[in-house]
């Protein structure tokens, strides 16, 4: 806590999110399941809160629009943004997940899925495409050509290589010997210590946040950005924690302590941060600022439970982009 008793010292992210993932988070936070387009210069405004430029933030809405993720109208000489469709459920579903992961570890029946293949040196495009998408189903390399999982990803393997074209694999489902070599275990694939470290690092980087929420020092402005650049922070751990099983977390694990902090400040902030973007909002649009509405974990899970057969494909650009998104980041990863 400041030593000003007006303002909160508010964590800053470890790096600044980009604009084009600040605007989707804004418009996924506040905006899901609205027609209404927002004008440009309001969401230049939003931006301006996260210190994004003027030209950064027509740019990141010009960009957004050509990957599909972001619809465009324009009316007279305003041009203005909204959610495109089918991408409200996409919304729901990906916030469902990321508020609750975490809160337990899921069950394991012992056997491992493992994948064994060969691809020769010529196919190395091949091999990279493969390993990459392995990363992104989770699987960590025990050796060069033998990749591990304590999930059962059997089918989805299985469908992966018929899309690659790989003939020389196997796919097993299998239990570890007793007496295996500690070295050898399918455990000893995954290091988790530097994630670990990670998650701790975020626990205490947002808990003395919650003293601050109870003490009132937190405006609407510094609401909004810290509940966007919390949500942004957290989203890349569903992306990069294998889920291990609970008999295969070390015992000084914080995800727990992590997650907990992040829904606790998600929730407590949102109805702040729903009045700074509506203010916003209001000094362009005000007929649009009062249809702005924040979700919570409650909210959001019963919004979930009513999307029934609505729910994600992979097949909207909202789902691809992130998925090659995945891909890219997984195949800068050491093989």
């Amino acid at each position: 806590m400041t030593t000003d008793p007006s303002r909160a010292e508010l964590p800053r992210p470890q790096s600044g999110a980009e604009p084009q993932l600040l605007l989707t988070s804004l418009l996924g936070d506040f905006w899901y399941w609205r027609d209404e387009h927002i004008p440009a210069t309001a969401l230049v405004r939003l931006l301006a809160d996260f210190d994004v430029t003027a030209d950064g933030a027509r740019a990141a809405m010009r960009r957004l629009v050509a990957r599909g993720l972001l619809a465009s109208s324009r009316r007279g000489r305003t041009t203005a943004y909204g959610i495109p469709a089918r991408t409200s459920e996409v919304i729901i579903e990906r916030t469902y997940r990321m508020l609750t992961f975490g809160v337990t570890a899921p069950d394991w029946d012992g056997r491992w899925t493992v994948v064994a293949f060969s691809v020769p040196e010529q196919d190395r495009g091949v091999r990279t495409a493969l390993r990459s998408r392995l990363r992104v189903l989770h699987f960590a390399a025990l050796y060069d050509g033998v990749w591990v999982s304590p999930h059962d990803r059997a089918r989805e393997v299985l469908d992966m290589l018929e899309d690659l074209g790989v003939r020389t694999a196997t796919v097993l489902r299998s239990e570890e010997v007793p007496g295996t070599p500690e070295g050898g275990s399918p455990l000893s694939a995954f290091d988790l210590a530097p994630l670990a470290k990670e998650y701790k690092a975020f626990a205490e980087r947002y808990e003395p946040l919650l003293e601050s929420l109870e003490a009132g020092l937190i405006g609407p402005a510094q609401a909004l950005r810290t509940r966007t650049e919390l949500r942004v922070d957290w989203r890349r751990f569903p992306e990069t924690d294998p889920d291990l099983p609970a008999e295969l977390l070390p015992e000084d694990w914080d995800r727990p302590r992590a997650q907990r902090v992040f829904v606790q400040i998600y929730d407590r902030l949102g109805p702040l941060a729903e009045l700074r973007f509506r203010q916003i909002l209001g000094t362009v649009a005000p007929e649009l600022a009062e249809l702005a509405s924040h979700h919570d974990s409650a909210t959001v899970a019963r919004l979930f439970a009513s999307l029934g057969d609505r729910r994600a494909h992979g097949d909207t650009p909202f789902e691809q982009a992130a998925q090659a998104r995945r891909l890219a980041e997984a195949t800068r990863t050491r093989c």
